[in-house]
């Protein structure tokens, strides 16, 4: 039954319609130049809402989507069933005019905007969470700003980059002239950086295509398997000048794990954060090495820091069947445990009106 099941699926891929990612309901609570600040409905079934809002910090170079993918495998859909009170950066996609947007605009300027419209109720204090390179800014931005951080949440998320991972290796070689890249595109291609991912692991294509053939007749796997593929497809540039300062200031000189990296004048030293860390990492991540991310623990000034380390790879633990019973459930209960207060009633506002204008 399973296998005339899996040729039929097989046989309709091309057909069979894609699964609608992202629908988890929202506001957009903000709009500057290409990125949008989404707040999230709360959910019918949670008894009780927690205090501090959770302010959810993407990758830049992927779709925010990867943390709302389908229902089941929706990250904001868990966090609203279990109370939590949730905004999520959208970072867009940049344009050609975009090629001078700044390491400062996006570190400070926007996270820093994206913070204070999320909590006017809880004196400007958030629980942030930034996953993969939204990791590393959001950390920064604590760093700069740590009255307003009521704990920080990274997952995968690069902090050293002196590691001896290919990507590391790769950037910081002579023959790769970032500046050139730069004059030469303005916004770094997404499919550059699609393929130095792909150099990581070439046989991942291989892999999917073995693993899809094996459990095609499972149409839940399909469908989350098509949902992520969307997602994996759907990257986007790197704006010009934020990328030069990402490789020549953190890839090459190490300064934010070396406490030199400045942004908007001031000195980014993660030792200032003293709020709650949890940092997540993954045994077998081939993006970000585990111990570029666990070292943020020894960095922090924190006294209340955890680490949680698991099995899985970049993606995979952190959008699946197995993160929605292991991961994600510790990270509602980290913010849970440090919010100082719940309500039994969930309570909000009506939805604002969205401030500034699309780019």
């Amino acid at each position: 039954m399973n296998g005339f099941r899996r040729l039929l699926n097989l046989a309709s891929l091309t057909t069979r319609p894609r699964p609608r990612v992202g629908a988890t309901p929202a506001d957009v609570v903000h709009r500057e130049n290409k990125w949008r600040l989404l707040h999230y409905r709360p959910a019918k079934e949670a008894r009780s809402c927690h205090v501090t809002p959770v302010v959810l910090l993407p990758s830049l170079i992927n779709r925010h989507y990867v943390l709302d993918l389908v229902p089941g495998k929706s990250f904001v859909e868990y966090l609203l069933g279990q109370g939590h009170d949730v905004f999520l950066i959208d970072w867009g996609i940049p344009g050609a005019e975009d090629r001078y947007l700044s390491f400062d605009d996006i570190c400070d300027r926007y996270v820093g905007r994206a913070v204070r419209l999320a909590a006017p109720e809880t004196g400007g204090r958030v629980h942030l969470f930034g996953y993969c390179l939204g990791g590393t800014i959001a950390a920064i931005h604590a760093s700069l700003h740590p009255h307003a951080i009521a704990s920080l949440t990274l997952v995968a998320a690069p902090v050293t980059f002196a590691d001896e991972g290919l990507l590391s290796v790769w950037t910081r070689s002579p023959t790769f002239d970032v500046g050139a890249l730069v004059d030469a595109f303005g916004n770094v291609p997404w499919p550059l950086m699609q393929a130095a991912f792909h150099m990581l692991r070439p046989t991942l294509n291989l892999s999917k295509a073995v693993s899809l053939v094996d459990r095609a007749w499972d149409d839940e796997f399909l469908d989350g398997f098509l949902a992520l593929e969307t997602w994996g497809n759907d990257n986007v540039s790197f704006p010009g000048k934020a990328y030069r300062t990402y490789v020549e200031e953190l890839y090459r000189k190490d300064a934010l794990a070396k406490g030199t990296l400045r942004v908007s004048g001031r000195p980014a030293r993660l030792g200032s954060i003293d709020c709650p860390v949890h940092a997540v990492t993954f045994e077998h991540d081939n993006i970000v090495p585990w111990a570029s991310a666990a070292v943020v623990l020894d960095l922090v000034g924190s006294k209340d820091k955890e680490r949680v380390h698991l099995q899985g790879g970049h993606v995979g633990a952190m959008v699946s069947k197995s993160a929605s019973r292991g991961l994600w459930p510790k990270l509602s209960v980290f913010w849970a445990s440090r919010d100082g207060k719940s309500a039994r009633v969930m309570k909000r506002s009506a939805p604002r009106v969205a401030r500034g204008s699309a780019g």
